[in-house]
């Protein structure tokens, strides 16, 4: 891509903006070095891998590159043997920190976030802990080498520090000295050039004897070594020379690990530049509020609330544009200062970004295409006193441009034709717009010419468009009107001024029919216009609200179909129970029915077949003898389901949830069931009453209880997935059933299938209002946390 359109178009600025939300020097060198790119395979790629790492950002926010600095330098020198110091190793350590934490980060999004190419890229990070191991051994996080570091170097250091204390000890004893005392000027040690050396009296050098390693700026202090320590100092300087030998020995060792793994620190530090780049793009299109374009290279443009990215959201007109579709030109009209330049200018600059791979300040859905170049002819003068040498620069532009397109390029030309006389201008206009709409370029021109209109209107592929202006407020509102040739406002400007009106009517007379005629037909297309986009924004809320109320009753409907199926399921399982218990007491009765038999033989007694029989009558289902009780309660009007009572002997009141035979009745109280004798309850009111008339009363009374053995917690750990769903499965039901509201499902952190399945299982469930994964405490990933509803 051409320099000096980028520069146009302001294209540096963007990646100044994007190389602010970079984490590295490599990143930012990255963002310097974007260009546009004209495979539209390669913008593909570009922006799906965007895409992935702004689901990331929105997801779980920028990842960081903390640690992470460009060693290339230090990696070079490794590589040709010589020897890095500890700041650059230590360097070299936080770095293969930085790309360690980073590339594992992005390998758990992925399990929960199918970010392939992403992850694909960061799985080249090589882990080099071994040999963060070995620098961290040796140098300390102020990169400094520590004593550890070898049992030499441990050795040498003890013998430093017990040197300098005997030192100390020596010097503390003579200045602690009366006699001494008074020569100094301070009682205290101090240290030049690495020697301890006390502050003595300029008029008591000879005292001391030694060296004199500094003095005062008055000259009456001087800072001597004492002769009896002479000779301890020098052995401390030996050992100091010693330690740093050691010091250097260990340095070079270090070196040499780093040289044998240099190709893959030096890869590392360029997939990280690249992560940070690409981040970096998902940050600014999160900022922007950009969004994924839709790539084709055939030359099709579809802007959808277009921004400039470079104008503040509160000042920029979104530009609704279409190109390439039915016309493959615009011919843009309207007053200086409408906006005709900016909306060049965000055409040309959006399609530099789409191909660049960042997204677009759009809405969803607009489509940019991948030019094989983009030429642009745009002043920044809006005065109409050009001079010549400004439309000999254009003209020279202009040639330059038509000389190197072709039918794939995309052409911006702002005011064509402009700065030379008017009858000559527009039809050199014309001359130049016909070349290059012949070539089959996308183009987009802008122009004062009103010649431009007609030429437009009558030439296949091209369309007028203007920018909007308000007479009534005398003002431009920057919307681009596709379809709607622009036209003078003079007249209505200067009669809105106070301009007389025998003036403009000498001046309309003026002004040839033909003219008024186009005037008065633009006039009534933009009225139209504007009805249409009242019509249509009528229509767009209409069709919302239906929209919305149709979803309300998806979901309303949605919500009532598990209704139903719970109180089907529900009343499954009680009939189920119901039939179960009826059939294990009918056949305790049989048992007992032949046991008589067979004590008295086959003379059963009348009463004794009679009692059984009575046991066989009272063990027919519940749901039957509560209708039954529900009729004999009402044909009396005593007490019956659905009923408030009261409680006497627990002074509490509850409702009544069915009648255990003629003597009992279950009571709801609170959170417990409990049957309690008829003759310790008093009816409080009646369930047929106005308040309790509602269906709904029983169904309110009839709450799920927890069961203490309920469950909150299911470890699947060493399951298969078959097996683990069945067992979910029916975990959820009984915690359903036991009014549970979270429960833990531990399936481990492992490969990760088992916790994807279940997942998905609880996705369906129509027990399971939400799920996730546990926080920290909580057991992390390889714990599932649900919800129930």
């Amino acid at each position: 891509m051409d320099e000096k359109i980028l520069h146009t178009l302001e294209y540096r600025k963007i990646l100044n903006t994007l190389a602010g939300y970079t984490q590295t020097t490599m990143g930012k060198e990255a963002c310097e070095q974007l260009r546009p790119s004209v495979m539209l395979d390669d913008v593909i790629r570009l922006l799906s891998i965007t895409d992935e790492a702004y689901t990331v950002d929105r997801l779980k926010g920028t990842p960081s590159f903390r640690g992470i600095s460009n060693i290339n330098e230090p990696l070079k020198r490794a590589a040709i043997g010589g020897t890095l110091n500890a700041h650059e190793l230590l360097a070299i350590a936080n770095t293969i920190l930085g790309s360690r934490r980073l590339k594992r980060l992005i390998a758990q999004i992925h399990e929960d976030e199918k970010i392939e190419r992403l992850y694909q890229l960061s799985d080249f990070i090589s882990e080099q802990k071994p040999l963060e191991d070995s620098i961290r051994l040796c140098i300390d996080d102020s990169a400094e080498v520590v004593d550890t570091a070898s049992a030499e170097l441990a050795k040498i250091r003890r013998e430093l520090r017990g040197g300098e204390a005997r030192i100390r000890e020596k010097l503390e004893g003579m200045i602690r000295s009366q006699t001494v005392a008074k020569m100094l000027q301070d009682q205290l040690i101090t240290i030049r050039g690495d020697r301890f050396v006390i502050p003595v009296k300029a008029e008591y050098r000879s005292y001391f004897g030694g060296i004199v390693h500094d003095q005062s700026g008055s000259g009456a202090t001087l800072f001597i070594e004492p002769e009896s320590i002479v000779m301890m100092n020098n052995k401390l300087r030996e050992t100091r020379m010693k330690e740093e030998r050691e010091i250097e020995i260990i340095l070079q060792k270090l070196t040499a690990l780093v040289g044998e793994q240099v190709e893959l620190l030096a890869y590392d530090v360029d997939v990280c530049g690249q992560l940070d780049f690409i981040f970096a793009k998902a940050r600014l299109a999160h900022v922007s509020k950009s969004t994924l374009p839709v790539m084709n290279d055939r030359g099709y443009l579809k802007i959808k609330k277009g921004r400039h990215p470079l104008i503040p959201a509160e000042q920029v007109v979104p530009l609704e544009a279409e190109l390439g579709n039915d016309f493959t030109s615009i011919i843009v009209t309207g007053p200086n200062t409408g906006g005709k330049t900016v909306t060049l200018k965000t055409v040309g600059l959006l399609s530099l970004m789409a191909m660049s791979g960042l997204f677009i300040p759009a809405q969803e859905g607009s489509s940019m295409c991948v030019f094989d170049a983009i030429y642009a002819d745009i002043g920044d003068e809006q005065s109409i006193e050009q001079s010549l040498s400004t439309f000999s620069s254009h003209m020279t532009n202009i040639i330059s441009i038509l000389g190197r397109m072709t039918e794939k390029s995309l052409v911006l030309l702002d005011e064509v034709g402009a700065g030379t006389d008017p009858a000559e201008g527009s039809a050199l206009a014309i001359a130049i717009l016909e070349h290059i709409h012949q070539k089959g370029c996308r183009m987009i021109a802008t122009t004062h010419y009103s010649e431009l209109k007609a030429y437009a209107y009558e030439r296949k592929g091209l369309i007028n468009a203007s920018m909007e202006f308000d007479v009534q407020t005398l003002s431009p509102t920057y919307r681009l009107l596709v379809g709607v040739p622009g036209r003078s406002n003079a007249f209505a400007i200067a009669e809105r001024l106070g301009l007389p009106l025998h003036i403009l009517e000498f001046a309309r007379g003026e002004v040839k029919e033909e003219d008024q005629r186009i005037e008065h037909m633009i006039a009534s297309l933009e009225e139209n216009r504007h009805g249409a986009e009242v019509e249509r924004e009528q229509a767009q809320a209409v069709r919302q609200e239906l929209e919305e109320l149709r979803a309300r009753h998806s979901r309303e409907l949605e919500r009532l179909e598990e209704q139903r199926d719970k109180l089907v399921d529900k009343a499954r399982q009680e009939a189920r129970s119901l039939v179960d218990k009826a059939r294990s007491e009918a056949e305790e009765i049989i048992a007992d029915l032949r046991k008589l038999a067979q004590e008295e033989g086959a003379s059963v007694k009348e009463h004794k077949l009679i009692a059984a029989r009575k046991r066989l009558d009272e063990a027919e289902p519940e749901q039957k003898k509560k209708s039954a009780a529900k009729r004999s309660a009402n044909e009396k009007r005593a007490i019956s389901a659905g009923d408030e009572v009261m409680v006497y002997s627990l002074n509490q009141k509850g409702h009544v949830v069915e009648m255990a035979g003629s003597k009992e009745a279950l009571v709801q109280l609170g959170i417990m069931k409990m049957k309690v004798a008829l003759s310790d309850l008093e009816l409080v009111s009646s369930g047929n009453g106005k308040e309790a008339a509602k269906p709904q009363k029983t169904a309110t009374v009839l709450k799920r209880t927890r069961d203490a053995n309920t469950r909150s917690e299911l470890d699947l750990r060493g399951e298969n997935l078959e097996e683990a769903l069945i067992a979910v499965d029916r975990f959820i039901d009984e915690a359903f059933l036991g009014n549970l509201g979270q429960v833990y499902i531990i399936h481990g952190k492992g490969t990760g299938i088992l916790r994807t399945g279940i997942q998905e299982y609880l996705r369906r469930h129509r027990h399971v209002k939400s799920y996730r994964l546990g926080n920290y405490g909580e057991g992390g990933t390889g714990v599932t946390i649900a919800e129930l509803k």
